[in-house]
Parts: C-alpha cells; sequence; structure tokens
C-alpha cells in the first residue's frame, strides 16, 4: 500500500476520536450514558473481537515472534527506565503511578483500527499477538506500582494484585484467546461468528468512547511533567519498539506494527486504574489528552518514515 493510502485510512480514526470529544462537549449524550457504553464496549465487544483474532493468530511466525517480542522489551526498558528515575522527580506517590502509567501503557481502542488502515488484516492478526503479549506485562507492573505508591496503599498482597489483574476483562480475553490458540482448538461454527460480529463494533466504539473520554483540564496547570511523560510514550517508545523488532529478526510489516504500536496515546483504561487504585486520575487524564493529539500528528509522519525504509 502506497504512503498516501495508509495515510488517508488513519484520517478517520481520528475522525471518530474527533466526534467522541464532540458528542461529549455538546451534551448531545447526557454525561450518564457514556459509563454504560463503556462498560458494555470493554466487557463484550472487545473480548468479541481480541479472542477469535488471537485465537486464529500465527504465533510462530517470525514477524509475531518479534512485535511481540520488541513491544514486550520496550515496556520493560522503559518500566526499569521511568522508576530508575523516581528519586529525581519532584512529584508525590500517586503523581507517580501515573506518570509511570503514562510511560508504559497505550490505547489498543486507537491503535487498532490505525493498524488495520494501514496494514490490513495481516497487520490486525499480528497486532492481536501483540496484544496478548503486552496487556499482562503492562497490567501486572501497573497494578503493582500503584499498590506500592497509590494513596490507598494496599501493598503487594500477590492475591490483590492477582484478583486487581482478573477482574480486567481485556486481559482474560487475551488470556482466553492465548488459550484455544495454544491447544489449537479449531473455530467452532456459531461462536466465532458472533465473536466476529461483537468484535466489528468495538473499534468504531472505542474510538468514539476514547475521544468522549478526552479531558485537557489538567494540560496547562502540569504541563511539565505531561509534557515530559508524553515525550518518553511518543518520542522514545516508537523507534525503542520499531529497533528492537529489527534486532529481534521481525519482517517489514512487523517493524511498521512494532513502530505504530509504540506512538499508540496514553490508555483510558490507565484513568480507570488511576481513580480505582489511588492514583492521580486528574494527571492521567491530561496525559491521555496530551498523548493522544501528539499521536495523532506523529503516525503520518511515522508512516511516512516506514514508507521509505
Amino acid at each position: 500500500m502506497g504512503l498516501i493510502p495508509m495515510v488517508a485510512g488513519v484520517m478517520p480514526v481520528f475522525v471518530l476520536i474527533a466526534l467522541g470529544y464532540g458528542l461529549r462537549k455538546s451534551d448531545f449524550l447526557p454525561d450518564a450514558t457514556w459509563r454504560p457504553i463503556e462498560k458494555l464496549s470493554i466487557n463484550f465487544m472487545y473480548p468479541g473481537f481480541l479472542i477469535p483474532s488471537i485465537w486464529g493468530a500465527d504465533m510462530s511466525g517470525g514477524g509475531a515472534g518479534a512485535a511481540a517480542g520488541a513491544a514486550v522489551a520496550a515496556v520493560i526498558i522503559v518500566a526499569i527506565g521511568t522508576f530508575a528515575a523516581k528519586p529525581f522527580m519532584k512529584i508525590d506517590g500517586p503523581g507517580y503511578t501515573s506518570v509511570f502509567q503514562g510511560t508504559i501503557r497505550w490505547n489498543s481502542f486507537v491503535f487498532l483500527p490505525v493498524i488495520q488502515a494501514a496494514f490490513g488484516e495481516k497487520g490486525l492478526a499480528l497486532a492481536a499477538v501483540m496484544i496478548a503479549s503486552i496487556i499482562p506485562v503492562t497490567n501486572i507492573l501497573c497494578v503493582a506500582v500503584l499498590a506500592r505508591w497509590g494513596a490507598d496503599q494496599r501493598g503487594m498482597r500477590p492475591l490483590a494484585l492477582i484478583r486487581a489483574m482478573l477482574a480486567n476483562p481485556i486481559l482474560l480475553a487475551c488470556l482466553i484467546g492465548l488459550a484455544l490458540n495454544f491447544a489449537r482448538v479449531p473455530f467452532i461454527p456459531g461462536v466465532t461468528e458472533t465473536l466476529k460480529l461483537l468484535g466489528s463494533a468495538a473499534l468504531p466504539t472505542g474510538l468514539i468512547i476514547a475521544g468522549a473520554g478526552l479531558s485537557f483540564a489538567e494540560v496547562a496547570r502540569r504541563r511539565v511533567t505531561i509534557a515530559g511523560v508524553s515525550f518518553v510514550k511518543l518520542i522514545i517508545m516508537p523507534p525503542l519498539m520499531w529497533g528492537l523488532c529489527i534486532l529481534f529478526g521481525g519482517d517489514h510489516l512487523a517493524q511498521g506494527v512494532a513502530m505504530l504500536c509504540g506512538a499508540a496515546p496514553g490508555a483510558a483504561a490507565a484513568y480507570l486504574l488511576a481513580r480505582q487504585m489511588g492514583g492521580d486520575a486528574p494527571l492521567m487524564a491530561g496525559i491521555i489528552a496530551l498523548t493522544m493529539v501528539i499521536s495523532a500528528l506523529m503516525i503520518p509522519l511515522l508512516l511516512f518514515i516506514y514508507h521509505l525504509t
């Protein structure tokens, strides 16, 4: 696919995000409406996409392994760097948890439609393998950091961490898809089609929800912290994932998917987790908002660079 069709295909992703933001700001839908829509999407639509995508993915392919390995390695490297930088940050514990989440968590609601637009079904299948690999890692790290430095100070009790992670329907969907894939269970007529029908609604609905959840109130007030997190997330992470994918032997498609994974904005789920576990939720909302705007500018540029390689 040429560069212009790639960029043109990505544009509707951010149009739907803008639509969600506009709907929320205009009060076209009451505020109380958005939470049930989000709950429906996260608990049913999104698992409906992830389970069959991971179930049918080629896990043995070199591209999939390299891209997934690059994503996991990049997250661990950045997490270690963020942890090492903590003593130098003039920020409290809850604020640090939002900085930590902001540097390593990414919005798969945005990432998947971008991959679909840029690389088609092959790229989407590869992206599903990456999600299955990276979501458990980011959830474990973020829940542990929030348990340690969040305002609730829940501590590091293993059972509490396991319960918090297993309450995540996205993580459960990844685990189910992986189990079906590794057990080589064939697609089940009726079941697979039902899941795919649910999944077809997940990506556009997720984009509108992502836009509706944007909040810029904290960006001006805490611009230095939010800008620093955005720099790590969107300037350091994409070339890091891309370079690691090359190092791990990924093909050209895997390199492109890994690069765009690094360029995905902050995750709306990070805001929910911050609110649930005593993190700095307003700071997290500001990080998500700014990274969304920068990501919209970065992705066409990265596609141009990818097209030249």
